[in-house]
């Protein structure tokens, strides 16, 4: 029977003893200089293909942005097809959709996010209502990312709105936990920018129920502040995840060693805030 996807993201991250969640997310303007020298139809392979294998050994998971590749055109969807394989299954695959609309609309991003392009795991929201992520559930080895809390400035407008269960975005995580420990795949969104989030995230989600944190790096988010509130117990369930700080850590020819180098740094900079919290 295969793992639970909350059990497999456990096993990864102990295994890679990292919680560092590359963003492979490209922006045409962006691009260091000697790819945008590669003919269009390379380009994008390229240079992804060259972040990801210089990251591979400090990365536990990888998010795509499909706003990103949507962009591209046709190329950009033929190299998020060719992502999750270049991956492979010792990292976790994460297709960033944001999704949310009625059941059979969400059968249809189920099936290809996961059946054609690869992904174990994507973003949805539930504005739609919780009926909305039940196709997302049926499969407990494929996982979801509720966003729950958001790093943009404007997430306030509706994330903060007043409820019986405390602000909207905290009743959000306290359903998601309901159905991580129903269905043993769903997991949250928080953003690093709001660090306040993370203790009353942890402490309603309790243990092995992941968070992604978007919000590290160029959006400056507390990475001390979500590693210290945001892991659970064992050092874990938590996926920091930094995009431009590491794909475009240099624009020069050694734009490759630079994307390595920030991922190596942050990955050490995250387990040593985990290792303060053990011995204290």
């Amino acid at each position: 029977m295969p793992l639970r996807f909350i059990d497999r993201v456990d096993r990864i991250l102990k295994a890679r003893d990292s919680l560092v969640c590359v963003g492979l997310d490209p922006d045409p303007a962006l691009l260091p200089k000697p790819i945008r020298r590669v003919p269009a139809a390379r380009r994008l392979d390229r240079f992804l293909g060259g972040i990801i294998d210089a990251t591979y050994d400090h990365a536990a998971a990888y998010k795509m942005q499909l706003g990103s590749y949507l962009a591209y055109g046709e190329a950009g969807i033929r190299t998020l097809g060719h992502l999750s394989g270049r991956i492979g299954p010792t990292r976790l695959r994460i297709l960033d959709l944001k999704a949310n609309d009625i059941p059979n609309t969400m059968r249809m991003f189920r099936r290809a996010s996961f059946d054609e392009l690869g992904f174990d795991a994507v973003t949805v929201t539930p504005w739609l209502g919780w009926e909305s992520l039940g196709p997302f559930l049926e499969d407990p080895a494929r996982g979801v990312f509720v966003v729950a809390h958001s790093s943009n400035p404007g997430s306030v407008d509706f994330q903060e709105i007043p409820t019986p269960r405390g602000p909207l975005w905290l009743a959000v995580v306290g359903e998601a936990r309901r159905l991580a420990h129903t269905h043993g795949n769903v997991g949250v969104v928080v953003g690093a920018t709001f660090s306040d989030a993370f203790r009353t995230a942890r402490s309603a989600l309790g243990n092995k129920i992941p968070i992604l944190v978007p919000g590290i790096g160029a959006q400056g988010g507390s990475l001390a502040t979500a590693v210290r509130e945001g892991v659970d117990s064992e050092g874990r369930a938590l996926l920091v995840s930094a995009s431009r700080s590491i794909l475009y850590a240099a624009s020069d020819t050694t734009w490759k060693k630079a994307a390595g180098d920030e991922a190596a740094r942050l990955k050490v900079q995250v387990n040593q805030l985990r290792a303060g919290l053990r011995r204290d």
